[in-house]
């Protein structure tokens, strides 16, 4: 096992074709110790050189929508009636604080997410 921290896009671009070569070792090797810590080097530098944006708070509610087969009526007790579900998924009203305790329980989602501004649609 030679490892060295990912600095470059080289580095990083080894790393991943490194990983595939050895990923299925069988568990208690050196190869399988060796993908352990280059799966975690390999996700600190995607961290820092490719991060991804959480979604707004209505595009998290749609994929966590979609994730669990849920319809605008399931969000009825949570939101408040058909009218108010769609005017929240179509961004025409804001989440109230109430709204977001009531969606985190159900979507189990994270507050912070749900709690992020976003625009409205007019």
């Amino acid at each position: 096992m030679n490892l060295k921290p990912i600095k470059t896009e080289t580095d990083y671009q080894y790393a991943l074709k490194r990983v595939e070569s050895i990923f299925d070792s069988p568990a208690g090797t050196k190869e399988s110790d060796e993908a352990d810590i280059l799966m975690i080097m390999i996700d600190d530098y995607e961290k820092m050189h490719y991060p991804i944006d959480s979604p707004d708070p209505i595009e998290a509610i749609k994929i966590r929508m979609e994730e669990m087969h849920l319809k605008k009526a399931d969000l009825v007790l949570e939101i408040g009636g058909k009218n108010r579900v769609s005017e929240i998924l179509n961004k025409k009203r804001k989440l109230t604080v109430d709204m977001i305790r009531k969606l985190t329980g159900k979507l189990n989602l994270s507050a912070s997410v749900l709690i992020k501004d976003y625009q409205l649609v007019r």
